[in-house]
């Protein structure tokens, strides 16, 4: 379209010629960004291009999805948030889902709601009770339980699946002090649900799920397991058995959009709500400035008695939309990424299968090297097989994992260290993490903690595990970007790495 003849076409067909040409312009400069199964991904060229081990994979679809919401500059949350929420709901399968500004404002979010006074005084988490999680991990799953006063209790983790080592939970727990479990599903391996839930309902806790690595993992409980009956509009199976996602089991649940992750929004995260409606309403609260009132931005008087209510010692009749029942924040994310998020949201089920696919191929290209490596099993998996299926412990229990990355440790007995090995990657340009902060209470953050707060910190065990982890593990990428030909260069210098060292 000429510039010149704008002004003779119609804000449709203005707005139509704009997304055109952002789709344009999209394809043609984002082409390192689109899903490996794309014969538009761009040649993989060894030693040069790098292989990430994770990022955004996105095609025009979503430029174009960002730039009408621009068009429509409502900015706050919105119409497209709306949207996004109630999808991201009905795909987990729970009862509300609340964006918000990052994972990270989602696991403080899910804390702080625990806190609020309208709360049973039983069940709600005051300064000096204590939330069990686990010592291997992201910082963020844990900051918040110490930034809303209560005391961290650590059980340690256990090196193969990445995942709390439930056990302990029973030897962690305190009578009057215990209030609430919140821990992750590592690396897109659920951890044990079975034993957390039921050792959360035998004492009347509160399970928050950091989902955050694990949009799409799902866990199944076997036929007549006593826990089903609290889950019946569970996906029932025709063996009887119950399966849902990670993020539907206990009462809250949080995820993160930052581009590592299985959808993006750039920045972003999400609260899941589970079950009871007055858990939204008080992560909305907190989410929202702390208000008491429910009203979405830019709607008034949803309740109907706006300048009717009395509450705190504030005069009755006063604005409503101006009270605050919580000290909270303002961590809503804007419509324009929610719109990323929905399209996003709709490429989840091939991006999961991309995952689980690219962990299967590094699984299999590696397997020669069982014993320099250990490699991760799936919560409640005892064996992988060459066939891709794996042999199941007693429980009955089952999981699938939706892998955020492919984890190996590094045995003793290897000719050569898990520092060693990530340099290697490191030079060949092959993206490579440790399990984030490895044994937490190593870390600077904690250790002054324990120094200036000694009742901050509870732990349980002799936390060999989480060592282990901080000192061995490391993973690689399994993100849907990654092509045939990146994965078989990972394996082919991961094998020349090994014999090399193996040879010395």
């Amino acid at each position: 379209m000429d510039p010149s003849d704008l002004s003779t076409h119609s804000t449709e067909a203005l707005r139509a010629e704009i997304l055109r040409l952002s789709r344009e312009y999209s394809s043609r400069v984002h082409r390192q960004n689109r899903p490996a199964d794309d014969d538009r991904a761009p040649e993989f060229i060894p030693g040069q291009t790098p292989v990430p081990y994770a990022g955004r994979v996105f095609t025009e679809e979503e430029v174009v999805a960002a730039v009408d919401a621009t068009l429509d500059f409502w900015l706050t949350l919105g119409p497209e948030g709306e949207r996004f929420e109630r999808s991201l709901a009905e795909f987990l399968g729970v009862r509300k889902s609340l964006a918000v500004n990052s994972g990270s404002s989602a696991n403080l979010l899910a804390i702080a709601a625990l806190t609020s006074p309208k709360l049973p005084p039983e069940r709600r988490v005051m300064p000096g009770d204590e939330v069990i999680t686990v010592a291997a991990g992201f910082p963020t799953t844990v900051a918040p339980i110490v930034q809303c006063g209560a005391t961290v209790v650590f059980v340690d983790a256990d090196p193969v699946t990445g995942n709390a080592r439930c056990d302990q939970l029973f030897d962690a727990y305190r009578p009057g002090k215990t209030k609430a479990v919140m821990m992750a599903h590592a690396l897109g391996n659920p951890f044990d649900l079975a034993t957390t839930l039921e050792f959360c309902r035998e004492h009347n806790l509160w399970l928050v799920e950091d989902n955050c690595d694990a949009l799409g993992c799902s866990y199944t409980l076997p036929a007549g397991h006593r826990l089903a009956a609290d889950y019946s509009d569970g996906a029932n199976n025709s063996d009887g058995s119950l399966t849902r996602y990670t993020g539907s089991w206990g009462d809250l649940s949080t995820q993160s959009f930052y581009p590592p992750h299985h959808i993006t929004m750039g920045e972003g995260g999400a609260v899941n709500i589970v079950r009871q409606a007055r858990l939204k309403t008080l992560v909305e609260s907190f989410r929202d400035w702390g208000r008491d009132c429910w009203c979405a931005s830019g709607k008034d008087n949803t309740c109907g008695k706006r300048f009717v209510w009395q509450l705190g010692d504030l005069p009755e009749g006063y604005d409503h939309k101006y009270i605050y029942s919580h000290l909270g924040y303002n961590l809503k994310p804007l419509d324009v990424q929610a719109a990323i998020g929905r399209i996003q949201l709709d490429k989840l089920p091939s991006f999961i299968a991309a995952r689980q696919a690219n962990w299967q191929y590094l699984r299999a290209g590696l397997a020669e090297f069982e014993d320099v490596f250990e490699f991760a099993l799936p919560t409640h998996a005892t064996t992988w097989r060459p066939d891709g299926s794996f042999a199941w412990d007693s429980s009955g229990c089952r999981t699938e994992c939706s892998w955020f990355g492919f984890k190996m440790s590094v045995r003793d007995k290897a000719p050569f260290t898990r520092t060693a090995l990530a340099k290697r990657l490191d030079e060949r340009k092959i993206g490579n993490r440790m399990l984030f902060g490895g044994n937490l209470l190593r870390q600077p953050a904690f250790v002054e903690l324990r120094k200036d707060r000694p009742d901050a910190v509870r732990t349980v065990g002799d936390m060999a595990g989480a060592d282990a982890i901080m000192n061995a593990t490391l993973f690689i990428g399994v993100y849907p970007g990654l092509t045939q030909p990146m994965l078989d260069y990972v394996i082919q210098t991961i094998r020349e790495f090994v014999r090399e060292a193996s040879a010395r």
